[in-house]
């Protein structure tokens, strides 16, 4: 081929890699909100099927450009070094950042070779089949009928149902002492000349019942003669004043029809009931982040009398910093013997298995499973009576307020097993290996990204510091179910059963795997690994009561044909050496031995 045609096939790369990019940025960018969309608009199989090819799509322009930043890298080298040979094209490169691709096109003419040739077509062919898979997607979108949001997230989704401030105590157990804490707290009066009303937030993650202590607090005996005024209001996910400001006039009983009223009145009116008296007001499920909402809420609170309380119910550490004047009170767990009479309470109607012996062993067997959980403790003993299971739904709100690059990196967090204490650094190195830290953030670092974002998971509590080390951390039983419903069929966590050998189907679409490596792991277990041809994460996870064991060779062999790996863990085998086949693994990022 002439230097000339090189050139315009160079040139029309470049313009179909602008044009995939331009478009394809859009196309990422709106994912999130089309899978969303999907969600609440369509269950159908049709509606199904097609979001199915938008995320195959999806992975085939990530293994693309993959493979086209490795070359850009390939000839960065081979042009900078004039040592080495331009024709030594089978050298394994790592993958780097995405600005080497715009560097690619204008220098790769100066070295031509067949190898450079047949990529450059290749390349070309794959950019327009993957352009006319996005218009074919795109038109059968329209085709299917979504609804684009322009508004952000759906709200619908993520809508829980209205709490009030009654609760019947005598089917509530286990928050006897917490309950006597924050009274106690709330009978102080620890105002300043600088904070009029207290703002004290009780946190803690989804179905441990922050609410129904809220409520049990409310409704204490010495409370009742303590303040002039009460009111309860749930705000949930969307922080709307005027609608938060007419709640609480309603609750407190206002003589005024308030629906009429336009914002400014409201507060005004809010203000003449508040003025002078000390009063108790219970914001319950609050998720808003926006200092100046909060501003914009709190004024009228500033005609109370000193001493007046505000009560705050959290899952956000971000909210805790917000509206906090005093510590948060971190909620913690139930006793299985506390969760055990929830669950008989609502599963028989009883405090206790007396009437129903047979039943004892399996129900506490059942409660163990809710790792002190009351919320799960109270739907499982539902269930016995035909009621809807609520668990997923509760804590699935802390799944769809997270950012599209947060829900990433948590849902790559199924992969690890039920109970494994992990430690920070552990879990970012994979994120980054795995090019969830790539895009740029206002400069910053790709670790410090990390750290950003695992604090971020720790503050809304789907992370929780280890009871056995402090160093390291852990996700409840039902938050790690949380992740498992976000991975979808991208992710598999084999089962957490090596003994016997088990075997197990892979699915072709499957990108990211993990199990419990047993003592002789071989054919039989991994019998149909060849459908796994994109699979980019192979990762053996050791618990701290399990030994080394044994990879057959001949498994070792197969994966290191997966030339899509970026993360591979070959951790608690005994391999006494890697074949050399290793360096074809071009997109390795991580690699533990």
């Amino acid at each position: 081929m002439s230097i000339t045609g090189d050139a315009v096939l160079s040139a029309s790369i470049e313009l179909l890699v602008n044009k995939l990019a331009s478009e394809g940025l859009r196309f990422f960018a709106r994912q999130e909100q089309i899978l969303a969309d999907l969600m609440k608009q369509r269950t159908d199989q049709s509606a199904k099927l097609w979001l199915g090819e938008l995320q195959n799509l999806a992975y085939n322009v990530e293994d693309l450009l993959d493979e086209f930043e490795t070359e850009a890298l390939r000839r960065k080298l081979l042009l900078g070094d004039g040592e080495r040979d331009a024709t030594n094209d089978d050298q394994p490169i790592s993958s780097t950042g995405t600005s080497i691709l715009r560097k690619l096109i204008p220098t790769c003419c100066t070295t031509f070779t067949p190898r450079l040739i047949k990529f450059d077509y290749t390349i070309m062919s794959k950019i327009k089949e993957i352009n006319a898979r996005f218009q074919d997607i795109v038109s059968q979108k329209d085709l299917l009928d979504f609804k684009e949001n322009s508004v952000g997230r759906s709200r619908k989704v993520r809508q829980r149902r209205e709490t009030t401030s009654l609760v019947n105590e005598a089917k509530e157990y286990g928050r006897e002492n917490e309950k006597k804490e924050i009274v106690e707290l709330l009978l102080r009066d620890d105002s300043t000349s600088h904070d009029l009303f207290s703002v004290f937030p009780i946190i803690g993650m989804g179905g441990l019942g922050k609410t129904t202590l809220a409520q049990l607090v409310y409704n204490d005996a010495r409370l009742q003669d303590h303040f002039d005024l009460k009111a309860w209001t749930c705000v949930s996910e969307d922080f709307d004043i005027t609608r938060i400001t007419k709640s609480i006039l309603n609750s407190i009983g206002t003589d005024q029809n308030v629906d009429s009223l336009h914002f400014d009145k409201l507060q005004v009116e809010l203000k003449k009931q508040l003025s002078q008296k000390k009063f108790l007001l219970v914001l319950d499920d609050v998720w808003n982040e926006n200092y100046n909402d909060w501003i914009d809420l709190s004024r009228p609170f500033e005609a109370g009398a000193p001493g007046s309380k505000i009560v705050v119910t959290t899952r956000n550490q971000a909210v805790v910093a917000i509206m906090g004047t005093v510590p948060a009170y971190p909620l913690k767990e139930l006793s299985d013997e506390d969760c055990l009479n929830i669950f008989t309470q609502h599963s028989l109607g009883t405090r206790d298995f007396n009437m129903h012996k047979s039943l004892e062993e399996i129900g506490k067997k059942i409660v163990i499973k809710c790792n002190g959980l009351p919320l799960a403790a109270k739907t499982l003993g539902g269930l016995l009576r035909e009621e809807r299971c609520d668990i997923l739904p509760a804590l699935k709100v802390s799944y769809y307020y997270l950012s599209p690059r947060l829900k990433q990196c948590f849902t790559y967090c199924s992969l690890l097993p039920k109970d494994y204490e992990f430690k920070e650094e552990e879990i970012i190195l994979l994120w980054i290996a795995v090019g969830f830290l790539d895009q740029e953030d206002n400069g910053r670092e790709r670790e410090d990204l990390g750290h950003m974002f695992f604090k971020e998971l720790h503050s809304r509590s789907l992370f929780q510091k280890s009871s056995n080390d402090t160093s390291r951390f852990v996700m409840h039983d039902l938050v790690n179910d949380l992740a498992q419903w976000a991975a979808g069929n991208r992710y598999l966590r084999m089962e957490d059963a090596p003994e016997g050998n088990k075997q197990q189907r892979f699915s072709k679409s499957l990108r990211h795997l993990s199990y419990i490596p047993g003592g002789h792991d071989g054919i039989k277990r991994f019998a149909d690994f060849d459908d796994t041809e994109h699979l980019q994460t192979f990762l053996p996870v050791m618990l701290s009561n399990c030994w080394g064991g044994h990879l057959a060779y001949s498994i070792l062999q197969r994966l290191l044909k997966l030339h899509r790996l970026k993360v591979f863990s070959l951790c608690g085998y005994q391999i006494p050496e890697l074949p050399n086949s290793v360096g074809d693994l071009r997109y390795l990022r991580y690699l533990n031995l």
